[in-house]
């Protein structure tokens, strides 16, 4: 199999289809991508045992594209409104430095990241799927929303990705972002 050329503005409109040039405008600017969990890393389906137990699948295609983003210099949050131990596990073996679970309202906990890495609106990616994401949606640089993402996220979203969340939608934002800034790249034995 031929490697794609990875210099090429072409790559990612190879690998998900066409992806206007305002989006990779925005996409240079990015130091801080911040993810939703459920709905977005997850296919938002919880799965509960007869003991309590919750489980939550979770897709390696975007663990590989959340190291590979780290690893290129951008970091990565995750605002989630529920509390789970499952997240906290996952969202550490992919050294994603900032961890918020509990936060119904997200806005108040990504304006102290912003804050915290003294950065402006503009320099800020969020992904989301629902309403709990609105506010920080509307509050960013570039706003991204799941394909299967409610209505109202999706008309507010300056892009939509190609891929369901649950199934390498953070992948595909990971490279659009490394490839806007010129870091996407091939590489191999990175654990996920």
């Amino acid at each position: 199999m031929t490697k794609p050329n990875l210099s090429s503005n072409d790559t990612t409109k190879t690998l998900y289809g066409e992806i206007a040039n305002t989006i990779y405008h925005k996409a240079k600017n990015i130091k801080l991508f911040v993810c939703d969990i459920d709905g977005v890393f997850s296919d938002g389906r919880i799965y509960l045992g007869n003991d309590g137990e919750e489980l939550k699948a979770f897709h390696t295609k975007d663990g590989y594209g959340i190291k590979a983003l780290g690893a290129s210099g951008v970091d990565v949050a995750v605002i989630t409104g529920r509390q789970s131990n499952i997240v906290q596990t996952r969202m550490t073996a992919l050294n994603v430095k900032h961890i918020i679970q509990g936060e119904e309202n997200k806005l108040p906990a990504l304006k102290a990241l912003i804050e915290k890495y003294q950065l402006t609106a503009e320099q800020v990616a969020y992904i989301g799927d629902d309403m709990p994401d609105y506010p920080c949606m509307e509050y960013v640089g570039l706003s991204i929303a799941v394909n299967d993402a409610h209505p109202a996220i999706l008309s507010l979203a300056d892009h939509v990705t190609t891929i369901k969340g649950g199934f390498g939608a953070v992948r595909e934002i990971c490279d659009i972002i490394m490839q806007s800034q010129n870091s996407l790249q091939y590489a191999s034995g990175a654990s996920i």
